[in-house]
């Protein structure tokens, strides 16, 4: 039995791309498909993509592979507009303020869609069975506060976003 100290980081998976484009796990002794690297990643998982003969890390370059796939594969998240402008950041003054501007973003995002997945989770589905049949208005009611929630959550990322806007152009002290 191996025993680890309370607290400690697992060790990060390392993953192998050799150079017939297969990815080896090192952790379970086998090749996997880009696929199952998406699923650590929906995971949380902490790995690195590393090539097998230079030791280079390819992480970002695979996670990039993962996004171009995602959006070829279905609805984009990104508009051909957005895309655009991202790509004009590139070589700019600056690029790494947008970087750390779209991070910080998605991070509020992904924080504030945990806080509201945690406060569905105290919600049990077989509570509102009973409330089904019941006359619209207390239904209407419910719903209200619900979409009054949401609204408040996202007038919070708003704020989080206009925030680190002003912090960003702060630096260069450009006022809106």
């Amino acid at each position: 039995m191996t025993s680890k100290k309370a607290g400690a980081k697992p060790a990060q998976r390392v993953i192998k791309k050799y150079p017939n484009r297969r990815l080896y796990d090192t952790d379970t002794s086998t090749y996997i498909t880009l696929a199952e690297v998406k699923q650590l990643v929906m995971d949380s998982q902490s790995f690195v993509v590393r090539d097998a003969k230079t030791n280079e890390d390819l992480t970002r370059s695979i996670l990039l592979q993962i996004i171009l796939e995602e959006e070829a594969g279905g609805e984009p998240m990104f508009s051909e507009a957005a895309l655009a402008n991202i790509i004009r950041f590139y070589g700019h003054a600056m690029q790494g303020f947008m970087g750390s501007y779209l991070e910080k973003n998605v991070q509020a995002f992904t924080d504030l869609q945990r806080q509201m997945a945690e406060q569905s989770k105290t919600l049990n589905p077989e509570v509102l069975t009973p409330f089904l049949g019941v006359p619209n208005p207390l239904m209407q009611g419910m719903m209200g506060n619900y979409a009054e929630q949401s609204k408040a959550m996202f007038e919070k990322l708003q704020e989080q976003m206009q925030k680190n806007t002003e912090q960003m152009f702060g630096a260069f002290t450009i006022k809106k």
